[in-house]
């Protein structure tokens, strides 16, 4: 297969999968969607999805954040890992957001990235997800995938968005990228893929990425 044609079978396929894409971070808000995945940062989606309603129930907006101390913040997302950087984030960049943005959340990247603790995966996922803009945040799951497939050389996270924004149509660029997730969570998980299960490799990827399912 051209890496033409694997697109097209990967769309095909990942839309026949997962029609609807729901987003997996619970949120009410830009803001609370963007608490949400500063959290989600080596934590699982689920464990991100008990903690916000404790966090949100305290301060779901800018204004009543800054009204915790760090330490109270701290305490709250201990079980999300990362808590010290993570609680100090979490104040500092709604400080930020009140000072420059009347404690709105900028509808930039470049805004966006200027905040503690959110770096350019994080401001596509706002982007995408709170705001529509096309982007294509790249995880691991994205990242393995996209390497496995044969659409990218695997050097990096960046190389991996440049090429699944080269080869992929710009409008499917928001869906596309939670459907990829959806099916590296489904079929084919980083830590035991198994061979019969993840039959997009089956079906397109190289020799060498399907041995290593073996």
């Amino acid at each position: 297969m051209t890496k033409k044609e694997k697109c097209e079978y990967i769309v095909t396929e990942l839309e026949r999968l997962y029609p609807e894409t729901p987003i997996p971070l619970d949120h009410t808000d830009s803001y609370t969607l963007l608490i949400a995945v500063l959290l989600s940062a080596q934590c699982t989606d689920k464990r991100v999805n008990l903690i916000t309603p404790i966090l949100f129930k305290r301060a779901n907006n800018p204004f009543d954040m800054i009204k915790l101390s760090v330490d109270e913040i701290r305490e709250i997302i201990r079980p999300c890992g990362l808590s010290p950087r993570k609680s100090q984030a979490i104040f500092t960049l709604s400080e930020m957001l009140i000072e420059k943005y009347g404690g709105e959340v900028p509808e930039s990247f470049e805004a966006l990235e200027e905040l503690p603790g959110v770096g350019h995966k994080t401001a596509s996922v706002v982007m995408s997800q709170a705001f529509g803009v096309p982007a294509f945040p790249v995880d691991t799951h994205i990242h393995r995938l996209l390497t496995r497939w044969g659409i990218t050389n695997g050097k990096n996270v960046i190389q991996t968005e440049k090429d699944a924004k080269r080869l992929f149509a710009e409008e499917l660029w928001n869906k596309l990228h939670l459907q990829i997730i959806f099916y590296g969570r489904e079929y084919s998980p980083a830590r035991s893929p198994k061979y019969d299960q993840d039959y997009i490799t089956v079906k397109i990827g190289t020799k060498k990425a399907i041995a290593e399912l073996k």
